[in-house]
């Protein structure tokens, strides 16, 4: 079985490099300080498995995993054990492993990752209200209506179940869903890339491989949504 190691930190990787030699038939390809640099590599090579820290500068692991069009199977390497419930949104994650990580447990989801597992999809999505009129939009934060000029915003994120709205001028931390303001915002400047991210497309400033670069923001681009991005910009 080939796999992938992706770690910002350098102890972390040669810990689980050093767990992989101890199990037969297990080959680390490559090692991969951020999931970046790891895009480029699976653009090009195949794999049969990715240990993938959760916690890296940029990408997360979540946001590493949608840009897969087709994703191996996954092992999370984590020192945090509060996204075990998130993990289960994604059939490719076949186990979750909190650091330090035993040979034991590791062995045991080495076995799941050989055998076909499929995770069920959980749904925390929790909705609140907001009113558009014209190009202005009403989001209701602390019991009171903010007005936000619609072109001002260049940025829509997910954060568990809030949204955070960044704008030109001030950023607004929502309780939302992005499917809620999806449906708000006008088609012809906004667009969805990501299942945790929704962009001004008037403001993007760069784009490279899977990702686009909007003010200082580095936004994954799922290869599902990247067709309709190309689409919607007017290329040379």
């Amino acid at each position: 079985m080939n796999c992938i190691i992706i770690d910002d930190e350098a102890t972390a990787r040669a810990v689980i490099e050093q767990l992989c030699s101890q199990v037969e038939d297990l080959n680390v390809l490559e090692m991969f300080p951020n999931a970046i640099q790891a895009i480029k590599y699976l653009n090009q090579n195949s794999v049969d498995l990715i240990f993938l820290d959760i916690h890296m500068p940029d990408f997360t692991g979540f946001d590493f995993i949608e840009t897969l069009k087709n994703p191996p199977k996954i092992i999370l390497t984590t020192s945090d054990a509060n996204f075990a419930i998130q993990a289960f949104e994604y059939d490719c994650i076949v186990d979750y492993l909190v650091k330090p990580i035993l040979l034991p447990r590791f062995e045991k989801a080495i076995q799941k990752a050989k055998s076909t597992k499929s995770n069920p999809t959980v749904d925390t999505s929790i909705d609140k209200v907001e009113t558009t009129s014209g190009n202005d939009l009403y989001v209701n934060i602390d019991r009171r209506l903010i007005k936000i000029d619609i072109p001002s915003i260049y940025l829509v994120e997910a954060k568990g179940d809030y949204i955070n709205v960044k704008t030109e001028d001030k950023n607004y931390t929502v309780h939302s869903t992005l499917k809620k303001i999806e449906d708000k915002l006008p088609d012809n400047l906004f667009l969805k890339v990501h299942r945790s991210y929704i962009i001004n497309i008037q403001k993007i400033i760069d784009i490279e491989d899977n990702s686009v670069l909007i003010k200082k923001d580095v936004i994954p681009v799922s290869r599902s949504n990247r067709p309709e991005l190309m689409k919607r910009l007017n290329l040379l």
